[in-house]
């Protein structure tokens, strides 16, 4: 199985350097003032359901302000962008696009999710929502890779669903499963081959609440990887809660290094759902347990509706965490989630370029 190009390279770099991720998309979309209006442009004008809270649609409503945003995290320092395609799939899009049974009585379960998962129109959507989703951040990661004589990558985002395979909606009916693991695999089939079909660099399943979707994900990974005898690298990042755990499945990251450490990722990480205080004691056991590169890219501390930014900690504060962590051997890629602005990224990008990366263990 070959290699697509610029993956070795990236490896001899992570060797060389820490590398930096962008922050927020979501949060820093706010910043913008979209409008309902702004969301669903004249494409999507007689949509039943409101969109302006589907950030993955601004990809083909609004693409100028996602470029406008990789455009500002490449410049303040981030080797390393995610595409604006956390929910790009049929089954999280269907939130958007589909009525909801339960509104009538009904109830979203496997036969509901197998119409979504074989919708022609929302297949043909994610695919487009995809593939211009890369085109519009590699735009960026070339301009900026070439101007500076530093190369950028793109990262596929795959997001963890607006459903889970772990548990039961129904405090009755413990067995009962809304979706199916089959299903879930052939909707992250499908956003894969189309982040693949766009041009993305690295494949990223971020922001992992429920261990046993992100299997499928990483299920679907390989099969695509197998059938087209192509091989992507590959990033795991766990959203974990202030015991370790992570938020559905509840899987400490020990062993949710271990579920994961067979699909040979190029980095496993933790991001979301803490600030880098309450992330640290986890990350320190992550990095004693993975044998490959670890990412991490916390919130901006705590929400707090009061900031400009909803989170915290301003770029200082957050830069001197994430100096701490680079300077205690901790990390290879470095970044912010929730409330990191680029401003934030260039902060980060400031204090761990001072430090070495992580050094992988050995193994044997």
């Amino acid at each position: 199985m070959k290699l697509r190009d610029g993956s070795v390279g990236l490896q001899a770099e992570l060797a060389e350097r820490i590398f930096v991720l962008d922050g927020a998309m979501g949060t820093n979309l706010r910043a913008y003032g979209l409008q309902e209006d702004d969301a669903r442009g004249k494409r999507f004008l007689q949509n039943e359901k409101d969109l302006l809270n589907n950030g993955d649609i601004l990809s083909l409503t609004c693409p100028e302000v996602i470029g406008d945003l990789h455009k500002r995290f490449y410049e303040a320092g981030a080797d390393v962008c995610e595409t604006n395609t956390f929910s790009a799939t049929s089954i999280a899009q269907s939130e958007f696009f589909v009525m909801d049974p339960r509104e009538h009585g009904g109830r979203k379960d496997p036969d509901f999710y197998q119409n979504i998962i074989t919708d022609r129109h929302l297949n043909d959507l994610t695919w487009e929502m995809n593939v211009e989703s890369v085109r519009q951040c590699r735009k960026w990661a070339d301009a900026i890779g070439s101007d500076t004589g530093r190369q950028r990558y793109v990262a596929g985002a795959i997001g963890p669903l607006t459903v889970s395979l772990s548990h039961s909606p129904d405090a009755n009916d413990p067995g009962f499963r809304v979706v199916t693991f089959d299903q879930v695999l052939s909707a992250y089939r499908h956003q894969i081959r189309a982040l693949m079909d766009g041009g993305c660099d690295i494949l990223m399943i971020e922001t992992i609440f429920d261990s046993l979707n992100a299997k499928a994900a990483a299920v679907a990974v390989q099969e695509v990887f197998e059938e087209d005898g192509l091989r992507l690298p590959i990033i795991l990042s766990a959203a974990v809660g202030r015991g370790g755990e992570t938020m559905i499945s509840a899987q400490k990251v020990e062993a949710f290094w271990n579920a994961f450490a067979h699909t040979r990722p190029l980095a496993v990480g933790l991001n979301c759902s803490l600030g880098p205080d309450l992330m640290r004691p986890h990350l320190e056991d992550l990095s004693a347990c993975a044998t490959t590169h670890v990412a991490c890219y916390p919130n901006a501390g705590l929400p707090n509706p009061l900031s400009p930014t909803g989170f915290d900690l301003d770029p200082e504060q957050m830069a001197e965490f994430m100096g701490e962590f680079a300077a205690a051997g901790l990390l290879n890629l470095a970044g912010g989630c929730c409330g990191n602005t680029p401003e934030h990224i260039a902060a980060i990008a400031k204090a761990v370029t001072r430090h070495p990366p992580r050094v992988l263990p050995r193994i044997g």
